[in-house]
């Protein structure tokens, strides 16, 4: 929509356009895309596994400080698409939350409940005129003690909901129609094939082979309910089963 016949709706977010759209609000779905980096999230039958590109774009940087994967707590991971800044801004409040939980009530607070939090706070950012949408969409996972493995996935809209498996970023939706092919013969994986489907996936909508640098890989398992970030050597073996199997 152009400025000139566009009356401006899109210069504030609390005006609705006449067609009942939200112009700011779909610039900040744009910006998740505008990071052009693709993540996946696979939930197996007693795993959740999340893949995304990683890109250093400076020699200089030390690349072990680039990332997307974040702990929020032991138990709870977050995989942030968009820009990295505002999500570092809602990590810090997601573990800030998430430890007042704990102390006011005495356990770990569960997967639904953080989701459901930074939906909450994500829709608030889009009723006020001082404030803007976070340009992030947040993929929070783990173990719940009831539910076992957990994946949700937030918009800058304030929207969630559970998946089995989920996309964000440039190409979801062809991630999207992968996952639901993969995921129509067998949903309940083990935790290999939850990690090599999240993998593949991944290499199969981007049609390149990645090296175990260029992706950050997060999984939480059954067994072991602790978020863990996988190593350069750990996604190695798992790269090379997925070449051999193909």
């Amino acid at each position: 929509m152009s400025r000139g016949t566009g009356a401006g709706y899109d210069r504030h977010i609390t005006i609705f356009s006449p067609e009942g759209r939200l112009f700011q609000v779909e610039y900040a779905f744009k910006a998740v895309k505008a990071s052009s980096i693709t993540s996946i999230a696979v939930r197996g039958k007693d795993s959740v596994c999340v893949v995304t590109q990683k890109k250093v774009p400076d020699k200089l940087l030390d690349e072990t400080s680039v990332t997307h994967l974040f702990a929020i707590t032991k138990r709870l991971g977050l995989l942030a698409t968009g820009m990295t800044a505002d999500a570092r801004s809602l990590v810090q409040q997601a573990r800030n939350e998430a430890a007042e939980f704990r102390h006011k009530w005495g356990y770990e607070m569960p997967v639904d409940v953080l989701a459901k939090w930074i939906a909450d706070k994500a829709q608030i950012y889009t009723q006020h005129a001082y404030m803007r949408p976070l340009g992030v969409a947040a993929m929070v996972f783990g173990i719940d003690e009831e539910n076992g493995p957990q994946l949700f996935k937030c918009d800058p809209a304030g929207h969630f909901s559970g998946h089995k498996a989920t996309s964000a970023g440039l190409k979801d939706q062809e991630a999207i129609n992968f996952l639901e092919k993969k995921m129509k013969n067998n949903p309940a994986f083990s935790y290999d094939e939850t990690v090599q489907t999240a993998i593949s996936a991944l290499q199969s909508v981007l049609q390149e082979d990645f090296k175990a640098t260029e992706i950050e890989v997060g999984v939480v398992r059954k067994e072991d309910p602790f978020f863990k970030a996988l190593t350069t050597e750990e996604i190695d073996e798992h790269l090379t089963v997925i070449s051999e199997r193909d």
